[in-house]
């Protein structure tokens, strides 16, 4: 196959969107593969190879780029603390929270909150939907893979 949505089958799509419509409908939650696997009706290996084929990224980084993207609206229309934000957005620890916020966004939250508020007021009459696209964290490299990248700055031991 070469990686195109189309290539998949049709049915194998309708069953693919199920489980990521259950991760938009509740990202706070903890999706295993093996979950989202039997809300598909597939085994888990081949869940996990056609959701990545289908949507460009893997079900665990899809899920990190909804929680993340629920966390910085939260950060920007409301006064909850972060550590509250956090657990809402379904992470089980702070420290977590954090490293992972910033790998992703390259900010903290508490940056991101005072940067989000001011485009909010700049951006007011543009529609939320499109907003959110514009914003949405690029999760197509693993955390991982960036917190091994070289920073300027930073002195590698």
């Amino acid at each position: 196959m070469n990686g195109s949505p189309t290539s998949q089958n049709p049915e194998l799509l309708r069953r693919l969107l199920r489980a990521k419509d259950r991760m938009d409908a509740a990202p706070h939650e903890d999706w295993t593969v093996r979950q989202l696997a039997s809300v598909s009706c597939v085994s888990e290996a081949h869940f996990a190879r056609s959701f990545k084929e289908a949507f460009g990224v893997p079900p665990h980084r899809y899920l990190l780029t909804r929680r993340i993207e629920r966390a910085v609206t939260m950060l920007r229309d409301s006064d909850l603390p972060i550590t509250e934000i956090a657990f809402q957005t379904g992470w089980r620890s702070l420290g977590t929270f954090g490293r992972v916020f910033r790998d992703i966004t390259g900010e903290k939250p508490s940056t991101i909150r005072v940067h989000a508020r001011a485009a909010a007021r700049d951006l007011g009459s543009v529609p939320a939907c499109i907003l959110s696209a514009a914003q949405r964290p690029d999760l197509r490299t693993s955390v991982l893979e960036k917190r091994r990248r070289p920073t300027s700055g930073k002195k590698e031991p």
